[in-house]
This record gives C-alpha cells, structure tokens and sequence, in this order.
C-alpha cells in the first residue's frame, strides 16, 4: 500500500476505533463502508485494495460532518518544503561561515572545517552503532525533530465546542498518533535522506565562501600552539588533509616548511585551503551524497510498501467480514459458571468488540483440573489456539486468585497457543468479570481493589492482561476501552484484537 492510501486507512481506523461511543461513525455508517468498498474492489481485489477503498469512502462522508478530520489527515502529510528549506539553509549556513580560523589568517591548528570534519566522523560511527543504542525503527533526536516539524500539525479547531467535541477530539489526538507508528519507518529514511543532504550542503557552503572570499582577500596560513611543535604538528596535519592531499595531489609540507610559518609568520594560504577542500569533499560531501542516494532509495521502496499493521484486530475483522469469515473468539472459563445474564453481558462485549464474531464459550474448566482433549479442540478438531482464532481465559472476581490452579491453567494454556499467544511467550488479555462479586460486596470497594490487586499481580506474573467486567450489566463503551488498554499494554500482540484495542 503507498504511503497516501495508508494515510487514508490509518485516518479510517483512527476514525473507527477512537471513537467508542459512535458519535461521529456509527454502526450503520461502518456496515454501508464495507458494503460499498466491497461492491467497487470487486472479489479478485487484494485485502490492500478493499481497505484502501474503504477508507476512502469513511473519510470523504466524516469529512462532510467532521471537517476537522479531514484537515488533519491533510495537515499531517509529510511537508516536501521543510526538506527543500532545511538544505538551503544548512548551505547558507555554511556560506555564512566567514571566520576561518580569525580575519583572514588560517589557524592550521584550528579552522572551523576540523571541527566539522570531527562531526560527521562521530556521527558516521554513530550511524553503524545506533541499532545497538536504540530500539529497533526508533529515529535518533536530530530526525524525530524534523519528522515533527515536517509532518505534524494539529487541527485549529481542535477546542472549539459543539455537540461532538469529546468524539471528535478523541479522534484527533488518535489519528497523528497512530500514523506516526505506521509512517516511522518510512519517515526515518525520509529525514535521514534530507539531514544528509544537508550535512553536504553545509560543506558545499563552507568551501564556496572559502573560495568567494580567497578571491577578493588574501588568506594567510600560521599555526601557533603552547604544547605541540613543529614534528607534532606536521603529524597531525598529515593525517587530518591525508584524503585532502590524495584527492589534489598536493602533498603535506613537511616539517621544516611548518616550522617556517610558526605565528608570527604565514604564508599564502591557497595550497591549504585546497588541502581542506579536498577533505572536506572525501570526509564530508561524498559519503553524505551517497548516504542521502541510499536513504533516497530505501524510502522510494517504503513510500510504495507502507506496512500496515494488517495482523491486528481491526483490519482482521475488516479484510474477515470482506471475505465472508467471521472473527472466531473462544472464551475459556476457568472454575466459573456463567449465569444466563452474565453469558448474555459476555456475547454483547464480544458483539461489540469483534463485530460479526464467531463467538464460542466453553465449559468451565474445574478447580485444579487440566485442559483434556475435548477441551483444547473444537468440533472439527482443531486446537483452540488455531491460527485466525482469539482467545479469551474468564476468571471470577469473587475467587481469590491461586498460582497452582490459575497460573497453572494460565501456563498450560498459553503452551497450546500459537502466533506467540501462550503464557510462555505473552499470554492473552484475562477476563475477570466482577457481576458476583458486585453482587455481593458491592458496596465494599476497598475488598473489591484488594481483590483486583491480587488478580492483577497473578495475571501479570503470568505475562497477560487482567480486563475487569461486570457482566451482568455491562458498560460497553468501557469494556472496550478497557481492552484496547490491556491491549496497548501487551504492545498489541494480537490476543486482546479489538476493534478499538489494537492501538498500542
């Protein structure tokens, strides 16, 4: 998918999934966009296709309630001129650069060049260690401010207030969020293109205001120094204009030549100023030119093939209901039986979270006992933690929470699982519905935080998510919200795939 039709899908799912209560976006408006996409991709399209479509469709009818999302979207493209201005500044800057070493004498020991020479050494090295140094796909300080500065902008109207302002806030602080996650990779290579390009712009400055001044001044080279002499001083001229003289011809004067322009003597400074234009050019130019052709070139490759993050929940449920193949969720309840009402709050969260879901409870697992073969297959035989398949543990507020039984249950699960679902490898987001305990300490909320505490604790230490529910009555619009928390909180794993839970 390109980068513009990734934009409009990202927009769409910020769209869809921020907005909990179904103020801007509602059922109805999601079922007709996937009806319509569907009807124009036809059935030979890709899944890339039909969600690209469909969000089209999703921006341009928000767009006529809710102009204020389709300014953002806008306002959030990668500006092409920051780029174009950033480079044309770095060369100003350079060309700006009139002291070279003091008026016109050149302090062999100290011209500003060396200095940037040393820079871009430090950061060629920091370059080839940054993987170690950061978390993979992460950009370095200098690339998140341009990213920043050349992508992100808010909505003006942000604070305005009308009847959909929490909704459409809500959606406006999720939409650059969530493109920044998707578009790191790409914006990465974009800015690194564009610092590079300026990193030789500012060489390309510096060297033609060397060159414009030696026209109308005469530079005159000197060195001076309170500890080094005129052999130490040779041998660090050596090294430092080495790329200078291979790439001129011009060789390093040797000591005795040195020691004739010690302060306060000099000399015409023109051999040296082409001696460091030519490793201005090797260290600095060159290498900054082919690094920005590189990072040109890997973000031509990501602009056409942004990745989006397709195995999360919302576009499962999505590209599903396009294909015809509903969501599949498995409730495994542990030593708790579901009341009519609970079972019934149980679906309503399900309907809500996964849409058209497949939806299967089973029956409880006893107290201590292990997951049998009836258990751990379905009627056609196939495990519960088959690929495509959600799967949800339902504990009990009103059991208090025990590692040889719970845990135990938790790591024999999370065995079966697949996709890297189990409690060995990051387990699922936890149910623990609160309706009995309510029920019976209802006014008692400090037992009821004890308790949730506990749980806590125990799922945690198991590498899952505890989502705490009342299913007897349950809040839907909190449900989910709690879920795409405990989903976020999983670092969007794929085992608590929500509609709105798959944000992290």
């Amino acid at each position: 998918m390109d980068e513009s039709a990734a934009l409009e899908t990202t927009a769409a799912r910020a769209v869809e999934t921020a907005d909990r209560e179904r103020v801007l976006w509602s059922d109805a408006d999601r079922e007709w966009a996937s009806r319509a996409a569907a009807a124009i991709v036809g059935e030979r399209a890709s899944a890339e296709e039909f969600l690209g479509r469909r969000a089209q469709l999703v921006l341009e009818r928000v767009g006529t309630r809710q102009p204020a999302v389709t300014r953002t979207v806008r306002g959030i493209r990668w500006r092409p001129w920051v780029g174009v201005v950033t480079v044309i500044a770095a060369f100003v800057l350079g060309l700006l650069i009139d002291r070279i070493g003091g008026g016109s004498s050149i302090n062999l020991l100290a011209p500003p060049v060396f200095a940037l020479v040393a820079w871009n050494l430090v950061v060629y090295v920091w370059l080839l260690v940054r993987r170690l140094v950061l978390r993979r796909g992460a950009a370095g300080p200098v690339r998140s401010v341009l990213i920043r500065v050349a992508s992100v902008r808010a909505s003006g109207d942000i604070n305005r207030a009308d009847a959909a302002t929490a909704a459409r806030r809500t959606v406006l602080a999720a939409l650059p969020r969530e493109w920044a996650r998707v578009a790191a990779p790409l914006y990465g290579a974009r800015a690194a293109r564009v610092l590079h390009l300026a990193a030789a712009a500012t060489a390309l400055g510096l060297i033609a205001g060397l060159y414009l001044r030696g026209l109308a001044f005469e530079y005159r080279a000197s060195w001076e120094s309170t500890f080094l002499g005129a052999e130490q001083v040779h041998a660090l001229l050596a090294v430092t204009l080495a790329p200078g003289s291979w790439l001129t011809g011009i060789p390093v004067p040797d000591v005795a030549a040195i020691e004739a322009i010690r302060a306060p003597a000099s000399e015409n400074a023109a051999s040296w100023m082409h001696l460091i234009a030519g490793t201005v050019a090797v260290v600095v130019i060159v290498p900054r030119l082919v690094l920005a052709v590189v990072a040109g070139l890997v973000e031509r490759r990501r602009a056409k093939n942004v990745a989006l993050p397709v195995d999360e929940a919302y576009y499962r449920r999505l590209v599903a209901g396009w294909v015809g193949e509903p969501a599949r969720v498995r409730v495994i309840p542990y030593s708790y039986t579901l009341a009519p009402e609970a079972r019934t709050g149980l679906e309503a969260i399900v309907a809500r979270a996964y849409g058209n879901a497949a939806a299967t409870i089973d029956e409880a697992v006893a107290w201590g006992d292990d997951l049998d073969h009836g258990q751990v297959t379905d009627a056609a035989g196939g495990r519960i933690a088959d690929a495509g398949e959600i799967r949800l543990p339902l504990f009990s507020l009103t059991a208090t929470p025990e590692d040889d039984a719970h845990g135990a249950f938790l790591v024999q699960l999370g065995a079966l699982g697949g996709e890297g679902r189990g409690a060995a490898s990051g387990t699922t987001v936890a149910l623990v519905d609160e309706s009995a305990f309510l029920a019976r300490w209802g006014d008692d909320a400090q037992r009821r935080d004890d308790r949730r505490a506990a749980w806590r604790e125990l799922l945690e230490a198991h590498g899952s998510v505890p989502v705490f529910v009342d299913l007897a009555d349950p809040d839907l619009a909190a449900a989910e919200a709690q879920l795409a928390a405990a989903a976020s909180a999983r670092g969007g794993d794929g085992s608590a795939t929500t509609e709105a839970g798959w944000r992290a």
